[in-house]
Protein backbone atom coordinates (compact mmCIF):
# COMPACT_ATOMS: atom_id res chain seq x y z
CA UNK A 1 0.00 0.00 0.00
CA UNK A 2 1.05 3.86 -1.02
CA UNK A 3 1.80 6.02 1.85
CA UNK A 4 -0.66 8.71 2.42
CA UNK A 5 -0.38 12.36 0.98
CA UNK A 6 0.86 13.66 4.47
CA UNK A 7 3.39 11.13 5.36
CA UNK A 8 4.59 11.40 1.73
CA UNK A 9 4.97 15.30 2.03
CA UNK A 10 7.32 14.19 5.23
CA UNK A 11 9.23 11.98 3.23
CA UNK A 12 9.99 14.26 0.46
CA UNK A 13 10.57 17.18 2.78
CA UNK A 14 12.94 15.19 4.76
CA UNK A 15 15.02 13.76 1.79
CA UNK A 16 15.14 16.83 0.47
CA UNK A 17 16.22 18.42 3.88
CA UNK A 18 18.33 16.52 4.08
CA UNK A 19 20.22 15.92 0.64
CA UNK A 20 20.89 20.19 0.79
CA UNK A 21 22.18 20.75 4.48
CA UNK A 22 24.17 17.66 3.75
CA UNK A 23 26.19 19.06 0.69
CA UNK A 24 26.15 22.61 0.94
CA UNK A 25 29.44 23.53 0.39
CA UNK A 26 31.88 22.86 4.30
CA UNK A 27 35.22 22.98 3.40
CA UNK A 28 36.37 20.65 0.98
CA UNK A 29 36.15 16.45 -2.76
CA UNK A 30 37.08 14.49 -5.59
CA UNK A 31 36.89 14.81 -9.43
CA UNK A 32 37.83 16.03 -13.27
CA UNK A 33 36.78 17.01 -16.50
CA UNK A 34 35.15 16.45 -18.89
CA UNK A 35 31.83 15.15 -17.12
CA UNK A 36 30.60 11.92 -16.42
CA UNK A 37 27.55 10.57 -18.38
CA UNK A 38 26.68 7.62 -16.11
CA UNK A 39 24.89 9.11 -13.50
CA UNK A 40 21.96 6.47 -13.26
CA UNK A 41 23.19 2.66 -13.44
CA UNK A 42 19.38 2.09 -15.80
CA UNK A 43 20.53 5.01 -18.26
CA UNK A 44 24.47 3.90 -18.06
CA UNK A 45 23.52 0.38 -19.85
CA UNK A 46 21.62 2.06 -22.16
CA UNK A 47 25.10 3.80 -23.25
CA UNK A 48 23.35 6.68 -21.42
CA UNK A 49 21.01 7.35 -24.37
CA UNK A 50 17.68 8.01 -21.84
CA UNK A 51 16.81 11.55 -22.33
CA UNK A 52 13.56 10.29 -24.64
CA UNK A 53 12.65 7.63 -22.15
CA UNK A 54 12.95 9.40 -18.88
CA UNK A 55 10.74 7.52 -17.28
CA UNK A 56 12.47 6.78 -13.78
CA UNK A 57 13.79 9.52 -10.95
CA UNK A 58 17.16 9.86 -12.75
CA UNK A 59 14.67 11.98 -15.74
CA UNK A 60 15.75 14.91 -13.33
CA UNK A 61 19.05 15.08 -14.68
CA UNK A 62 18.56 13.64 -18.29
CA UNK A 63 15.37 15.18 -19.63
CA UNK A 64 13.34 16.92 -16.00
CA UNK A 65 9.99 17.11 -18.54
CA UNK A 66 10.42 13.41 -18.15
CA UNK A 67 9.30 13.77 -14.51
CA UNK A 68 5.82 14.76 -15.40
CA UNK A 69 5.30 10.69 -16.43
CA UNK A 70 5.81 9.09 -12.49
CA UNK A 71 3.11 9.30 -9.68
CA UNK A 72 3.76 9.30 -6.17
CA UNK A 73 7.15 9.92 -4.58
CA UNK A 74 10.28 8.11 -6.10
CA UNK A 75 13.88 7.92 -4.85
CA UNK A 76 17.22 6.61 -6.90
CA UNK A 77 20.33 6.60 -5.10
CA UNK A 78 23.54 4.78 -6.56
CA UNK A 79 26.71 5.56 -7.23
CA UNK A 80 29.42 4.61 -10.06
CA UNK A 81 32.83 2.39 -9.54
CA UNK A 82 35.44 3.56 -12.07
CA UNK A 83 38.62 2.10 -12.83
CA UNK A 84 41.48 1.79 -14.97
CA UNK A 85 44.65 2.91 -16.13
CA UNK A 86 46.68 5.64 -18.29
CA UNK A 87 49.74 4.49 -20.19
CA UNK A 88 52.43 7.15 -21.55
CA UNK A 89 55.55 6.80 -23.20
CA UNK A 90 57.78 9.96 -23.99
CA UNK A 91 58.14 10.69 -27.60
CA UNK A 92 61.74 12.42 -26.99
CA UNK A 93 63.10 9.72 -23.84
CA UNK A 94 61.19 6.66 -24.72
CA UNK A 95 60.68 6.96 -20.61
CA UNK A 96 56.93 5.51 -19.45
CA UNK A 97 54.66 5.64 -16.47
CA UNK A 98 51.67 4.63 -15.31
CA UNK A 99 48.17 6.93 -14.07
CA UNK A 100 45.63 5.68 -12.81
CA UNK A 101 42.40 6.76 -10.20
CA UNK A 102 44.10 7.00 -6.92
CA UNK A 103 44.00 3.22 -7.18
CA UNK A 104 42.34 0.26 -8.49
CA UNK A 105 38.69 2.14 -8.20
CA UNK A 106 38.38 6.25 -7.42
CA UNK A 107 37.21 6.46 -3.92
CA UNK A 108 34.65 7.85 -2.90
CA UNK A 109 32.83 6.84 -5.81
CA UNK A 110 31.10 9.37 -7.86
CA UNK A 111 27.41 8.91 -6.58
CA UNK A 112 23.84 10.16 -7.39
CA UNK A 113 20.44 11.11 -5.42
CA UNK A 114 17.57 11.89 -7.29
CA UNK A 115 13.65 12.86 -5.33
CA UNK A 116 10.61 13.19 -7.44
CA UNK A 117 7.06 13.62 -6.67
CA UNK A 118 3.81 14.38 -8.07
CA UNK A 119 2.72 17.14 -5.90
CA UNK A 120 -1.01 16.73 -6.52
CA UNK A 121 -0.13 12.57 -5.10
CA UNK A 122 1.42 14.23 -2.12
CA UNK A 123 -1.72 16.52 -0.86
CA UNK A 124 -1.01 19.67 -3.25
CA UNK A 125 -4.69 19.08 -5.35
CA UNK A 126 -4.28 22.61 -7.24
CA UNK A 127 -0.69 21.48 -8.53
CA UNK A 128 -1.76 18.05 -10.35
CA UNK A 129 0.47 19.03 -13.83
CA UNK A 130 3.22 19.94 -11.64
CA UNK A 131 5.69 17.33 -10.74
CA UNK A 132 9.21 18.96 -8.47
CA UNK A 133 12.40 17.36 -7.24
CA UNK A 134 15.68 17.78 -5.59
CA UNK A 135 18.84 15.95 -7.43
CA UNK A 136 22.50 16.02 -6.26
CA UNK A 137 25.07 14.50 -8.68
CA UNK A 138 29.13 14.43 -9.25
CA UNK A 139 29.42 15.46 -12.75
CA UNK A 140 33.41 15.14 -13.51
CA UNK A 141 34.07 12.53 -10.50
CA UNK A 142 36.91 10.64 -10.95
CA UNK A 143 40.51 11.69 -10.46
CA UNK A 144 43.95 11.25 -12.28
CA UNK A 145 47.43 9.96 -9.75
CA UNK A 146 50.42 9.73 -11.64
CA UNK A 147 54.19 8.60 -9.47
CA UNK A 148 55.49 11.69 -8.50
CA UNK A 149 58.41 10.39 -9.80
CA UNK A 150 57.12 10.38 -13.64
CA UNK A 151 58.30 12.38 -17.13
CA UNK A 152 56.10 15.17 -16.77
CA UNK A 153 55.87 15.89 -13.57
CA UNK A 154 56.29 19.43 -14.17
CA UNK A 155 52.67 19.53 -15.63
CA UNK A 156 51.14 17.35 -12.94
CA UNK A 157 51.35 13.88 -11.30
CA UNK A 158 48.13 14.21 -9.21
CA UNK A 159 44.44 15.98 -10.08
CA UNK A 160 41.18 16.11 -8.53
CA UNK A 161 37.84 18.28 -9.21
CA UNK A 162 35.41 17.02 -6.56
CA UNK A 163 32.11 19.20 -7.74
CA UNK A 164 28.58 18.89 -6.91
CA UNK A 165 25.42 19.65 -9.08
CA UNK A 166 22.72 20.34 -6.72
CA UNK A 167 19.15 20.52 -8.93
CA UNK A 168 15.83 21.62 -7.25
CA UNK A 169 13.79 21.35 -10.27
CA UNK A 170 10.08 21.12 -11.63
CA UNK A 171 8.11 20.05 -14.22
CA UNK A 172 4.68 20.82 -15.84
CA UNK A 173 2.45 18.90 -18.30
CA UNK A 174 0.64 21.09 -20.53
CA UNK A 175 -1.15 17.77 -21.98
CA UNK A 176 -1.32 14.20 -22.98
CA UNK A 177 1.57 14.60 -25.64
CA UNK A 178 3.86 17.76 -23.94
CA UNK A 179 6.08 18.69 -20.88
CA UNK A 180 8.41 21.06 -19.61
CA UNK A 181 11.11 21.33 -17.13
CA UNK A 182 13.47 23.47 -15.68
CA UNK A 183 15.82 23.64 -12.86
CA UNK A 184 18.62 25.11 -11.18
CA UNK A 185 22.37 24.18 -10.99
CA UNK A 186 24.44 24.82 -7.70
CA UNK A 187 27.71 24.06 -8.41
CA UNK A 188 29.69 23.35 -5.03
CA UNK A 189 32.20 21.07 -3.10
CA UNK A 190 31.39 19.48 0.30
CA UNK A 191 33.60 17.75 2.74
CA UNK A 192 31.34 15.15 2.65
CA UNK A 193 33.02 13.02 -0.14
CA UNK A 194 36.79 13.67 0.69
CA UNK A 195 39.21 17.03 0.31
CA UNK A 196 36.01 18.85 -1.49
CA UNK A 197 38.27 21.28 -3.52
CA UNK A 198 39.87 21.30 -6.66
CA UNK A 199 43.23 20.11 -6.51
CA UNK A 200 46.36 20.05 -9.37
CA UNK A 201 49.74 18.71 -7.75
CA UNK A 202 53.35 18.79 -9.90
CA UNK A 203 57.12 19.40 -9.09
CA UNK A 204 59.65 21.83 -10.27
CA UNK A 205 61.55 19.95 -12.21
CA UNK A 206 60.73 16.28 -14.46
CA UNK A 207 61.06 12.84 -12.21
CA UNK A 208 59.94 14.38 -9.43
CA UNK A 209 63.03 16.46 -8.92
CA UNK A 210 62.36 19.44 -7.03
CA UNK A 211 59.98 21.46 -4.90
CA UNK A 212 56.11 20.20 -5.13
CA UNK A 213 53.74 22.40 -6.15
CA UNK A 214 50.12 22.42 -5.35
CA UNK A 215 46.83 24.82 -6.09
CA UNK A 216 43.47 24.00 -4.67
CA UNK A 217 40.46 26.04 -4.44
CA UNK A 218 36.84 25.59 -3.71
CA UNK A 219 33.71 27.89 -4.56
CA UNK A 220 30.09 28.08 -5.56
CA UNK A 221 28.38 28.86 -8.78
CA UNK A 222 25.00 28.60 -10.60
CA UNK A 223 23.32 27.50 -14.02
CA UNK A 224 20.32 26.59 -15.09
CA UNK A 225 18.73 23.85 -17.23
CA UNK A 226 15.52 23.48 -19.48
CA UNK A 227 13.97 20.66 -21.26
CA UNK A 228 11.25 19.51 -23.30
CA UNK A 229 9.60 15.77 -23.59
CA UNK A 230 6.75 15.59 -26.99
CA UNK A 231 5.25 12.23 -26.62
CA UNK A 232 4.50 11.58 -30.84
CA UNK A 233 2.32 8.77 -30.49
CA UNK A 234 0.72 6.42 -27.48
CA UNK A 235 -0.61 2.45 -27.82
CA UNK A 236 -4.04 1.69 -26.57
CA UNK A 237 -3.12 1.68 -22.94
CA UNK A 238 -1.77 5.46 -23.10
CA UNK A 239 1.86 4.69 -23.04
CA UNK A 240 4.36 6.13 -25.79
CA UNK A 241 5.50 4.23 -28.44
CA UNK A 242 7.31 7.44 -29.81
CA UNK A 243 9.40 10.24 -27.55
CA UNK A 244 11.16 13.24 -28.47
CA UNK A 245 13.24 14.71 -25.76
CA UNK A 246 15.15 18.16 -25.68
CA UNK A 247 17.32 19.43 -23.00
CA UNK A 248 19.60 22.75 -22.53
CA UNK A 249 22.24 23.45 -19.28
CA UNK A 250 23.58 26.72 -19.41
CA UNK A 251 27.02 27.81 -18.85
CA UNK A 252 27.67 28.36 -15.32
CA UNK A 253 31.17 29.86 -13.70
CA UNK A 254 32.54 28.54 -10.27
CA UNK A 255 34.85 31.01 -8.50
CA UNK A 256 37.81 29.28 -6.79
CA UNK A 257 39.45 30.02 -3.79
CA UNK A 258 42.32 28.53 -2.35
CA UNK A 259 45.79 28.08 -1.73
CA UNK A 260 48.96 27.90 -3.71
CA UNK A 261 51.36 25.76 -1.51
CA UNK A 262 55.22 24.78 -1.91
CA UNK A 263 56.06 21.83 -0.28
CA UNK A 264 53.70 22.12 1.91
CA UNK A 265 53.69 25.20 2.97
CA UNK A 266 51.19 28.54 1.36
CA UNK A 267 52.80 30.80 -0.52
CA UNK A 268 49.98 32.65 -1.44
CA UNK A 269 46.37 32.60 -1.69
CA UNK A 270 44.88 31.76 -4.96
CA UNK A 271 41.86 32.55 -6.89
CA UNK A 272 40.83 31.18 -10.51
CA UNK A 273 37.26 30.90 -12.47
CA UNK A 274 36.11 27.66 -13.60
CA UNK A 275 33.82 27.87 -16.31
CA UNK A 276 31.25 25.10 -17.39
CA UNK A 277 30.10 24.67 -20.95
CA UNK A 278 26.44 24.82 -22.03
CA UNK A 279 25.12 21.51 -23.14
CA UNK A 280 22.72 21.26 -26.26
CA UNK A 281 20.74 17.56 -26.09
CA UNK A 282 18.11 16.19 -27.86
CA UNK A 283 17.14 12.27 -28.07
CA UNK A 284 14.54 10.38 -29.88
CA UNK A 285 13.11 7.07 -28.60
CA UNK A 286 10.36 4.34 -29.80
CA UNK A 287 9.19 1.36 -28.65
CA UNK A 288 8.58 -1.30 -31.46
CA UNK A 289 6.88 -3.41 -28.78
CA UNK A 290 5.15 -2.36 -26.04
CA UNK A 291 2.26 -4.39 -24.06
CA UNK A 292 1.61 -5.54 -21.21
CA UNK A 293 3.91 -8.41 -21.49
CA UNK A 294 6.91 -7.16 -22.89
CA UNK A 295 8.59 -3.77 -24.08
CA UNK A 296 11.43 -3.14 -26.36
CA UNK A 297 12.94 0.50 -27.04
CA UNK A 298 15.20 1.71 -28.84
CA UNK A 299 17.09 5.38 -28.23
CA UNK A 300 19.31 7.46 -30.53
CA UNK A 301 20.75 10.65 -28.34
CA UNK A 302 23.27 13.57 -28.97
CA UNK A 303 24.98 15.84 -27.12
CA UNK A 304 27.00 19.28 -28.55
CA UNK A 305 28.89 20.88 -25.91
CA UNK A 306 30.25 24.11 -25.88
CA UNK A 307 33.75 23.78 -24.76
CA UNK A 308 35.23 26.59 -26.23
CA UNK A 309 34.18 28.49 -23.58
CA UNK A 310 36.88 26.61 -21.33
CA UNK A 311 39.50 29.24 -22.76
CA UNK A 312 42.17 29.47 -19.71
CA UNK A 313 41.90 28.92 -15.93
CA UNK A 314 44.78 31.39 -14.76
CA UNK A 315 45.76 31.35 -11.53
CA UNK A 316 45.38 35.08 -9.56
CA UNK A 317 47.85 35.13 -6.53
CA UNK A 318 47.41 37.33 -3.90
CA UNK A 319 51.50 38.11 -3.51
CA UNK A 320 54.25 37.46 -5.83
CA UNK A 321 56.18 34.09 -5.08
CA UNK A 322 59.91 34.20 -6.29
CA UNK A 323 60.51 32.12 -9.35
CA UNK A 324 56.41 32.28 -10.24
CA UNK A 325 55.32 35.86 -9.77
CA UNK A 326 52.00 37.18 -8.98
CA UNK A 327 50.09 34.64 -11.66
CA UNK A 328 50.13 31.01 -13.19
CA UNK A 329 48.73 31.58 -16.75
CA UNK A 330 46.43 28.03 -17.52
CA UNK A 331 45.74 28.35 -21.03
CA UNK A 332 42.96 25.60 -22.43
CA UNK A 333 41.92 26.89 -25.69
CA UNK A 334 39.41 23.50 -25.21
CA UNK A 335 37.09 23.11 -28.50
CA UNK A 336 33.71 22.38 -29.01
CA UNK A 337 32.38 18.70 -29.22
CA UNK A 338 29.57 15.62 -29.32
CA UNK A 339 28.37 12.70 -27.77
CA UNK A 340 26.27 10.58 -29.57
CA UNK A 341 24.30 7.87 -27.29
CA UNK A 342 22.95 4.75 -28.85
CA UNK A 343 20.52 2.22 -26.33
CA UNK A 344 18.38 0.07 -25.86
CA UNK A 345 16.44 -1.65 -23.43
CA UNK A 346 14.00 -4.77 -23.44
CA UNK A 347 11.94 -5.30 -20.27
CA UNK A 348 9.98 -8.65 -19.00
CA UNK A 349 6.82 -7.35 -17.51
CA UNK A 350 5.04 -10.94 -16.69
CA UNK A 351 7.21 -13.79 -15.17
CA UNK A 352 5.52 -17.02 -14.46
CA UNK A 353 8.22 -18.12 -12.39
CA UNK A 354 8.31 -14.44 -10.08
CA UNK A 355 4.95 -12.96 -10.40
CA UNK A 356 4.85 -9.36 -9.38
CA UNK A 357 8.72 -9.07 -11.24
CA UNK A 358 9.97 -7.29 -13.99
CA UNK A 359 13.39 -7.79 -15.44
CA UNK A 360 15.06 -5.14 -17.90
CA UNK A 361 18.16 -6.35 -20.05
CA UNK A 362 20.01 -3.48 -21.39
CA UNK A 363 22.90 -2.45 -24.01
CA UNK A 364 23.99 0.69 -25.30
CA UNK A 365 27.09 2.33 -27.11
CA UNK A 366 28.42 5.85 -26.63
CA UNK A 367 30.94 7.86 -29.12
CA UNK A 368 32.24 11.10 -27.38
CA UNK A 369 34.86 13.54 -29.38
CA UNK A 370 37.74 15.12 -27.90
CA UNK A 371 38.06 19.01 -27.13
CA UNK A 372 41.24 18.75 -26.08
CA UNK A 373 44.23 19.97 -28.30
CA UNK A 374 47.79 19.09 -28.44
CA UNK A 375 48.98 22.24 -27.54
CA UNK A 376 47.10 22.49 -24.08
CA UNK A 377 46.84 18.64 -23.24
CA UNK A 378 47.57 18.06 -20.20
CA UNK A 379 48.02 14.42 -18.94
CA UNK A 380 45.91 14.95 -15.62
CA UNK A 381 42.66 14.80 -17.99
CA UNK A 382 43.25 12.08 -20.36
CA UNK A 383 41.26 12.77 -23.67
CA UNK A 384 40.81 11.16 -26.83
CA UNK A 385 38.02 10.15 -29.17
CA UNK A 386 36.48 7.75 -27.12
CA UNK A 387 34.11 4.76 -27.58
CA UNK A 388 32.29 3.09 -24.50
CA UNK A 389 29.85 -0.03 -24.84
CA UNK A 390 27.92 -0.77 -21.95
CA UNK A 391 25.43 -3.40 -20.62
CA UNK A 392 22.82 -3.91 -17.69
CA UNK A 393 19.89 -4.88 -16.00
CA UNK A 394 17.46 -4.08 -13.72
CA UNK A 395 14.82 -6.11 -11.31
CA UNK A 396 11.86 -4.50 -9.94
CA UNK A 397 9.86 -6.29 -7.36
CA UNK A 398 6.27 -4.90 -6.79
CA UNK A 399 4.92 -4.91 -3.62
CA UNK A 400 2.81 -8.14 -3.60
CA UNK A 401 6.27 -9.68 -4.91
CA UNK A 402 8.19 -11.71 -2.57
CA UNK A 403 11.67 -10.98 -1.78
CA UNK A 404 13.67 -13.88 -1.37
CA UNK A 405 10.32 -15.69 -0.05
CA UNK A 406 11.03 -14.21 3.35
CA UNK A 407 8.62 -10.95 2.79
CA UNK A 408 6.28 -9.15 0.59
CA UNK A 409 8.38 -6.63 -1.28
CA UNK A 410 5.59 -3.83 -0.32
CA UNK A 411 6.49 -4.78 3.52
CA UNK A 412 9.79 -3.43 2.90
CA UNK A 413 9.66 0.10 4.60
CA UNK A 414 9.29 1.85 7.51
CA UNK A 415 5.77 2.37 9.57
CA UNK A 416 2.94 3.99 6.79
CA UNK A 417 5.81 4.36 4.35
CA UNK A 418 5.39 1.10 2.45
CA UNK A 419 6.91 1.25 -1.08
CA UNK A 420 4.81 0.21 -4.11
CA UNK A 421 7.94 -0.93 -6.14
CA UNK A 422 12.13 -1.66 -4.92
CA UNK A 423 14.28 -1.58 -7.88
CA UNK A 424 17.74 -2.54 -8.36
CA UNK A 425 19.88 -1.80 -11.51
CA UNK A 426 23.46 -1.93 -12.07
CA UNK A 427 25.37 -1.59 -15.22
CA UNK A 428 28.87 -1.92 -16.71
CA UNK A 429 30.79 0.23 -18.98
CA UNK A 430 33.95 0.11 -20.77
CA UNK A 431 35.43 3.69 -22.03
CA UNK A 432 38.22 2.67 -24.61
CA UNK A 433 40.15 5.65 -25.65
CA UNK A 434 41.70 5.82 -28.89
CA UNK A 435 46.13 5.98 -28.88
CA UNK A 436 46.60 9.97 -28.24
CA UNK A 437 49.72 11.15 -29.66
CA UNK A 438 50.64 14.43 -28.55
CA UNK A 439 53.24 16.95 -30.11
CA UNK A 440 53.84 20.88 -29.60
CA UNK A 441 52.66 21.10 -26.59
CA UNK A 442 53.91 23.86 -24.26
CA UNK A 443 55.23 22.05 -21.92
CA UNK A 444 57.28 19.25 -24.07
CA UNK A 445 57.81 16.92 -21.39
CA UNK A 446 54.10 15.87 -21.90
CA UNK A 447 54.64 15.03 -26.10
CA UNK A 448 54.27 11.20 -26.32
CA UNK A 449 51.52 8.50 -26.38
CA UNK A 450 48.89 7.80 -24.41
CA UNK A 451 46.78 4.57 -24.40
CA UNK A 452 43.95 5.18 -21.76
CA UNK A 453 41.18 2.83 -20.61
CA UNK A 454 38.70 2.97 -18.14
CA UNK A 455 35.85 0.56 -17.01
CA UNK A 456 33.04 1.55 -14.53
CA UNK A 457 30.64 -0.39 -12.88
CA UNK A 458 27.03 1.27 -11.52
CA UNK A 459 24.50 0.49 -9.35
CA UNK A 460 21.20 2.26 -8.52
CA UNK A 461 18.31 1.54 -5.75
CA UNK A 462 15.01 2.60 -6.98
CA UNK A 463 12.17 2.98 -4.54
CA UNK A 464 8.33 4.42 -5.57
CA UNK A 465 5.64 5.31 -3.11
Amino acid sequence: MACPPSTCRLLVWSAVFFAVTLLIPVEQIHAQTPRIQGQAAGAAGMGNAFAAQADDASALYYNPAGMTQLRGVHILTGALFVGGTTNFTSSSTGQTTTGDRDGAVAWPPPAHLYIVANLKDIGFDALEKWTAGVGVTVPFGSLTRYPRENPFSTAVYYNTNPLLDIKPTVAYKLNDYLSFGLGADIYTYSALFGEGQVEVMSTGANNGLGPQFEINGSGTGAGFNASLLYTALRNADGLPIANIGLIYRSQAVVPLAGQFAINGAIAADAHANLVLPQIFGAGIAIWPVRDRETEWKLELDVDYIGWTSFRDTTVSLSRPVPGIGSGIPVRQNWSNSYNVMIGTEYRLLKLDRWPDWEVALRAGFTQAQTQVPDATFNPGIPSSNVYTPGVGFGFTCKAGGSFFGLTKCGNLGLGSMKPKEIGLDISYQAAIYETRSITGNVNPAVNGTYKTVFHAGGVALRFSY
